[in-house]
């Protein structure tokens, strides 16, 4: 398969001005009277063609730097094949390991030997690696056009609780930019991608989980 090249934002600190941006614009959408409503429909109708060519790329592969809750700054390399799965290979001297299997997902300390495993369908994470990701659906919590960016919030409450992803697209290229989680103590994990390679293929062994060292944790 063609490997296809995107330029997604090479400078980490642009994109996170941008990102910081975004979620204020996202935050002014209330208080627009009684138009609120059929503006969301309209600007939820745009957003789906930029969802549905996101979820056409079925395999992503590139860089990403992510920013903690506490401003903690880390970066490596990520790897993304839909449906379910991902991994993120953190840098030196960070032992962290992020990987998705389509069913599980597991937070690893590849020098301690110890893993945190949790079910994919209970994290907004599968929002972010579904077949396809449909704005109709309730799971809608916020969509937010410009002429540079074009914001999406999705959440489901009766999965995730307060728990949310919020996806920030370039409403030129329809390229993902970057995501943050938040989870129910508002408290914010931001990932910015780039240098951004789609269409290679990636085997299962990338995105294997070592369920036999997650099983044996604390033994």
């Amino acid at each position: 398969m063609t490997e296809t090249k995107t330029t997604q934002g090479n400078n980490p600190a642009i994109s996170r001005r941008v990102f910081v941006g975004g979620l204020a614009a996202l935050a002014g959408m209330g208080g627009a009277g009684l138009d609120v409503t059929k503006a969301f429909a309209q600007a939820t109708g745009s957003a789906q063609k930029i969802a549905d060519h996101f979820s056409s790329v079925k395999t992503m592969a590139g860089e990403f730097v992510q920013f903690g809750p506490r401003g903690e700054q880390t970066g490596g390399k990520f790897y993304i094949r839909r449906p379910g799965r991902i991994r993120f290979n953190y840098e030196a001297p960070s032992p962290m390991r992020v990987i998705a299997d389509g069913k599980s997902v597991v937070i690893g300390n590849m020098k301690l030997k110890t893993w945190d495993i949790y079910p994919l369908s209970k994290t907004p994470l599968n929002l972010l690696l579904s077949e396809r990701i449909d704005l109709r659906g309730k799971m809608v919590r916020g969509v937010k056009e410009e002429s540079d960016l074009i914001t999406i919030v999705l959440g489901d409450r009766s999965i995730f609780g307060d728990s949310t992803i919020t996806m920030m697209f370039d409403p030129k290229t329809y390229d993902l930019r970057q995501w943050t989680i938040t989870d129910a103590q508002k408290k914010d994990t931001s990932v910015m991608i780039f240098n951004v390679q789609t269409g290679m293929a990636l085997d299962d062994k990338v995105f294997k989980i070592p369920y036999d060292e997650v099983r044996n944790k604390g033994r």
